[in-house]
């Protein structure tokens, strides 16, 4: 599988441009203190479904539509997801009239796999996110379907890159970008985009605790199977798949990887819900921590944290966010 490159990413901000609007780069007064420079969050959660998996969902699927004009030809797509971009792509597939098949953990929230039915995917739940991304891909295979990872694809990195385009329009002298680690789909998008446009910046990957591939990978050298624990950071959370090409973006275009503990993130959605009066997942929560900590120095200019998504069931976030005043 070849990466993509920046000229990938600026074609598919071209065919993003009928279906996404740029999303708010906001400052944070209140994040501002608690780092001591100029806090920037780049809101993707206000994106359409609620995350930034919809830029990778409708540059994948478009992709599809200019490799099969014909809609007698299209296969069918199926999916592995946590919960965010199988809701983007039932979306992205229903508005652009493809069939769609998503496999995702019965521990995702109720918010994203009630969505994917309601979007008219067909829906298929497996024990974790690991067993859901074997699942699809037997499936694909069996049934003549074409497989689009979540994160290891060049259309899906290339979509998530555009959101590095964005920020430097929007605040050329950005320092460091902070953004949520998981398969490493969004850090190598937006890394592509940022050393090509604005090289002096630095990238820095977040983890849970809960879940590191990264940061077991990156200390070997080569991709490492972990055992992921339960995360309020579940669209973080799982196994990166062998020869991912996003293991070696990562190691070439992040500048560093760190990780958050649970109580570090829930003091983040809470800071967000109190001071910014936004609900955030904890996959989102998860730069905010990073930056609460004080751990970020480095390159003079402001912090954006990318601010990935917002579908998490309002209990668990009323729970989450109780707890941490307790």
């Amino acid at each position: 599988m070849t990466p993509p490159t920046v000229l990938d990413i600026y074609r598919a901000r071209l065919r993003l441009q009928r279906h996404l609007t740029p999303t708010p780069l906001r400052e944070s007064s209140s994040l501002g203190t608690a780092a001591g420079r100029r806090v920037l969050l780049k809101l993707e959660s206000l994106n359409l479904t609620h995350s930034f998996k919809v830029r990778g969902a409708f540059n994948a699927l478009l992709r599809l539509i200019e490799t099969h004009p014909q809609p007698s030809s299209r296969p069918r797509v199926v999916t592995a997801s946590a919960g965010n971009h199988g809701r983007a792509m039932a979306y992205a597939a229903e508005t652009l009239g493809i069939q769609l098949v998503v496999f995702a953990p019965t521990t995702a929230p109720k918010a994203k796999t009630e969505a994917i039915r309601r979007h008219g995917a067909t829906l298929h739940l497996a024990s974790d996110y690991d067993a859901a991304e074997q699942q699809a891909r037997t499936f694909a295979g069996d049934h003549g379907g074409v497989f689009i990872s979540p994160y290891n694809h060049p259309d899906v990195i290339a979509g998530a890159g555009t959101i590095g385009l964005e920020i430097v329009e929007a605040c050329p002298d950005a320092g460091t970008i902070v953004v949520p680690l998981g398969g490493g789909g969004l850090a190598s998008g937006i890394g592509l985009a940022i050393r090509a446009v604005s090289p002096q910046a630095r990238i820095l990957g977040v983890e849970a605790e809960a879940s590191t591939p990264f940061t077991a990978s990156l200390a070997r050298g080569a991709i490492t199977t972990i055992n992921a624990q339960p995360t309020l950071a579940d669209g973080l959370a799982g196994n990166l798949e062998p020869g991912s090409i996003t293991f070696p973006l990562v190691q070439q275009l992040v500048d560093g990887v760190m990780t958050v503990s649970e109580r570090a993130l829930i003091g983040a959605m809470r800071r967000m819900a109190a001071d910014e009066h936004l609900m955030v997942e904890g996959s989102s929560a998860v730069a905010i921590a990073a930056i609460e900590s004080g751990r970020i120095a480095g390159a003079a200019g402001p912090v954006v944290a990318i601010v990935s998504g917002a579908n998490i069931d309002l209990e668990t976030f009323l729970t989450a966010v109780a707890s941490a005043g307790s």
